[in-house]
C-alpha cells in the first residue's frame, strides 16, 4: 500500500464492554502520549479554572497529571472504579454526554480508530459538549506511516488528510502535529527520547508525514 492513499477502510463491529475492561487495564500508568496530553491542556488552561471532559478515560490516569485548576470528568465503556466525575457508557452506541454539563476541554486520545462508521456522529456530540470558547484535543493514528503497524481491532482507518478533512466539518483546526517520530510505529522509548519528543510540537516537512507515529489535533469551535 502507497503513502498517502485515499482508501478509507471502515467496518461495524464494535467491542463490547468485556474487551475494553481488560484493554483498559494496560493504561493504568501513564504512558508518552498520556503525558504529552496532559502538559498540552496544561498549557493551554494556563493556571485558569475549567472543566475537562476525557473521552474514552479508562482508568482516567489522565486527571493525575492535570493541574488542580482543571476539574476532571471522564466517560468510558467500562469503569473500574467507579466515581461521581466518571460515567459509564456505550459511547459508540449512545450520544457522548455528561448530563447537561459544557466543557472548557475535550480530550479524545486514542478512541476514533475505534468508532467504526459513527465518527461524524460523535464528532457532533462533543461539538455540542464544547463550550464557545472552549479548545478540543483529539488524536488519530498516522496510517500514512513508512512502518505502519495497524492494531487488529481498529475499526475507521483512514489516512491523515482524510480525517482532518473530517475534523475540520465540526472544528476549526487551530493547529496539528505529531505526538513523536519514531521509525518503528510506537512510542519512544528510553527517558532521553521521551523528554526530548515530549517537546517536540511541530511538522516537520516530509519527515512527520513518513515518521509521525500518530497526530494530535488542537480544535476549536
Amino acid at each position: 500500500m502507497s503513502l498517502g492513499r485515499a482508501i478509507v477502510e471502515v467496518n461495524e463491529k464494535y467491542y463490547n464492554r468485556d474487551f475494553w475492561a481488560e484493554e483498559n487495564l494496560k493504561y493504568q500508568k501513564p504512558h508518552f502520549r498520556l503525558e504529552k496530553a496532559a502538559r498540552l491542556v496544561n498549557k493551554l488552561a494556563d493556571g485558569r479554572q475549567g472543566e475537562l471532559l476525557d473521552v474514552g478515560c479508562g482508568p482516567a490516569a489522565l486527571r493525575y497529571l492535570l493541574d488542580k485548576s482543571i476539574q476532571y470528568f471522564g466517560i468510558d465503556i467500562a469503569i473500574h472504579d467507579p466515581k461521581p466525575y466518571l460515567i459509564e457508557s456505550d459511547f459508540a452506541q449512545n450520544p457522548i454526554k455528561f448530563g447537561d454539563r459544557q466543557f472548557d476541554f475535550i480530550v479524545a486520545q486514542g478512541i476514533f480508530e475505534y468508532i467504526g462508521n459513527v465518527q461524524e456522529q460523535k464528532f457532533a456530540d462533543i461539538q455540542r459538549l464544547l463550550k464557545k470558547d472552549g479548545t478540543f484535543v483529539v488524536t488519530y493514528v498516522n496510517f500514512d506511516h513508512l512502518n505502519r503497524n495497524i492494531y487488529w481491532p481498529y475499526n475507521n482507518i483512514q489516512p491523515l488528510k482524510v480525517f482532518q478533512r473530517n475534523v475540520k466539518k465540526y472544528f476549526h483546526v487551530n493547529r496539528y502535529f505529531p505526538t513523536s517520530h519514531r521509525w518503528h510505529h510506537d512510542e519512544p522509548r528510553g527517558r532521553m527520547m521521551w523528554a526530548l519528543q515530549k517537546h517536540i510540537n511541530i511538522n516537520l516537512p516530509l519527515v512527520s508525514r513518513m515518521f509521525g507515529v500518530e497526530y494530535f489535533f488542537i480544535c476549536s469551535k
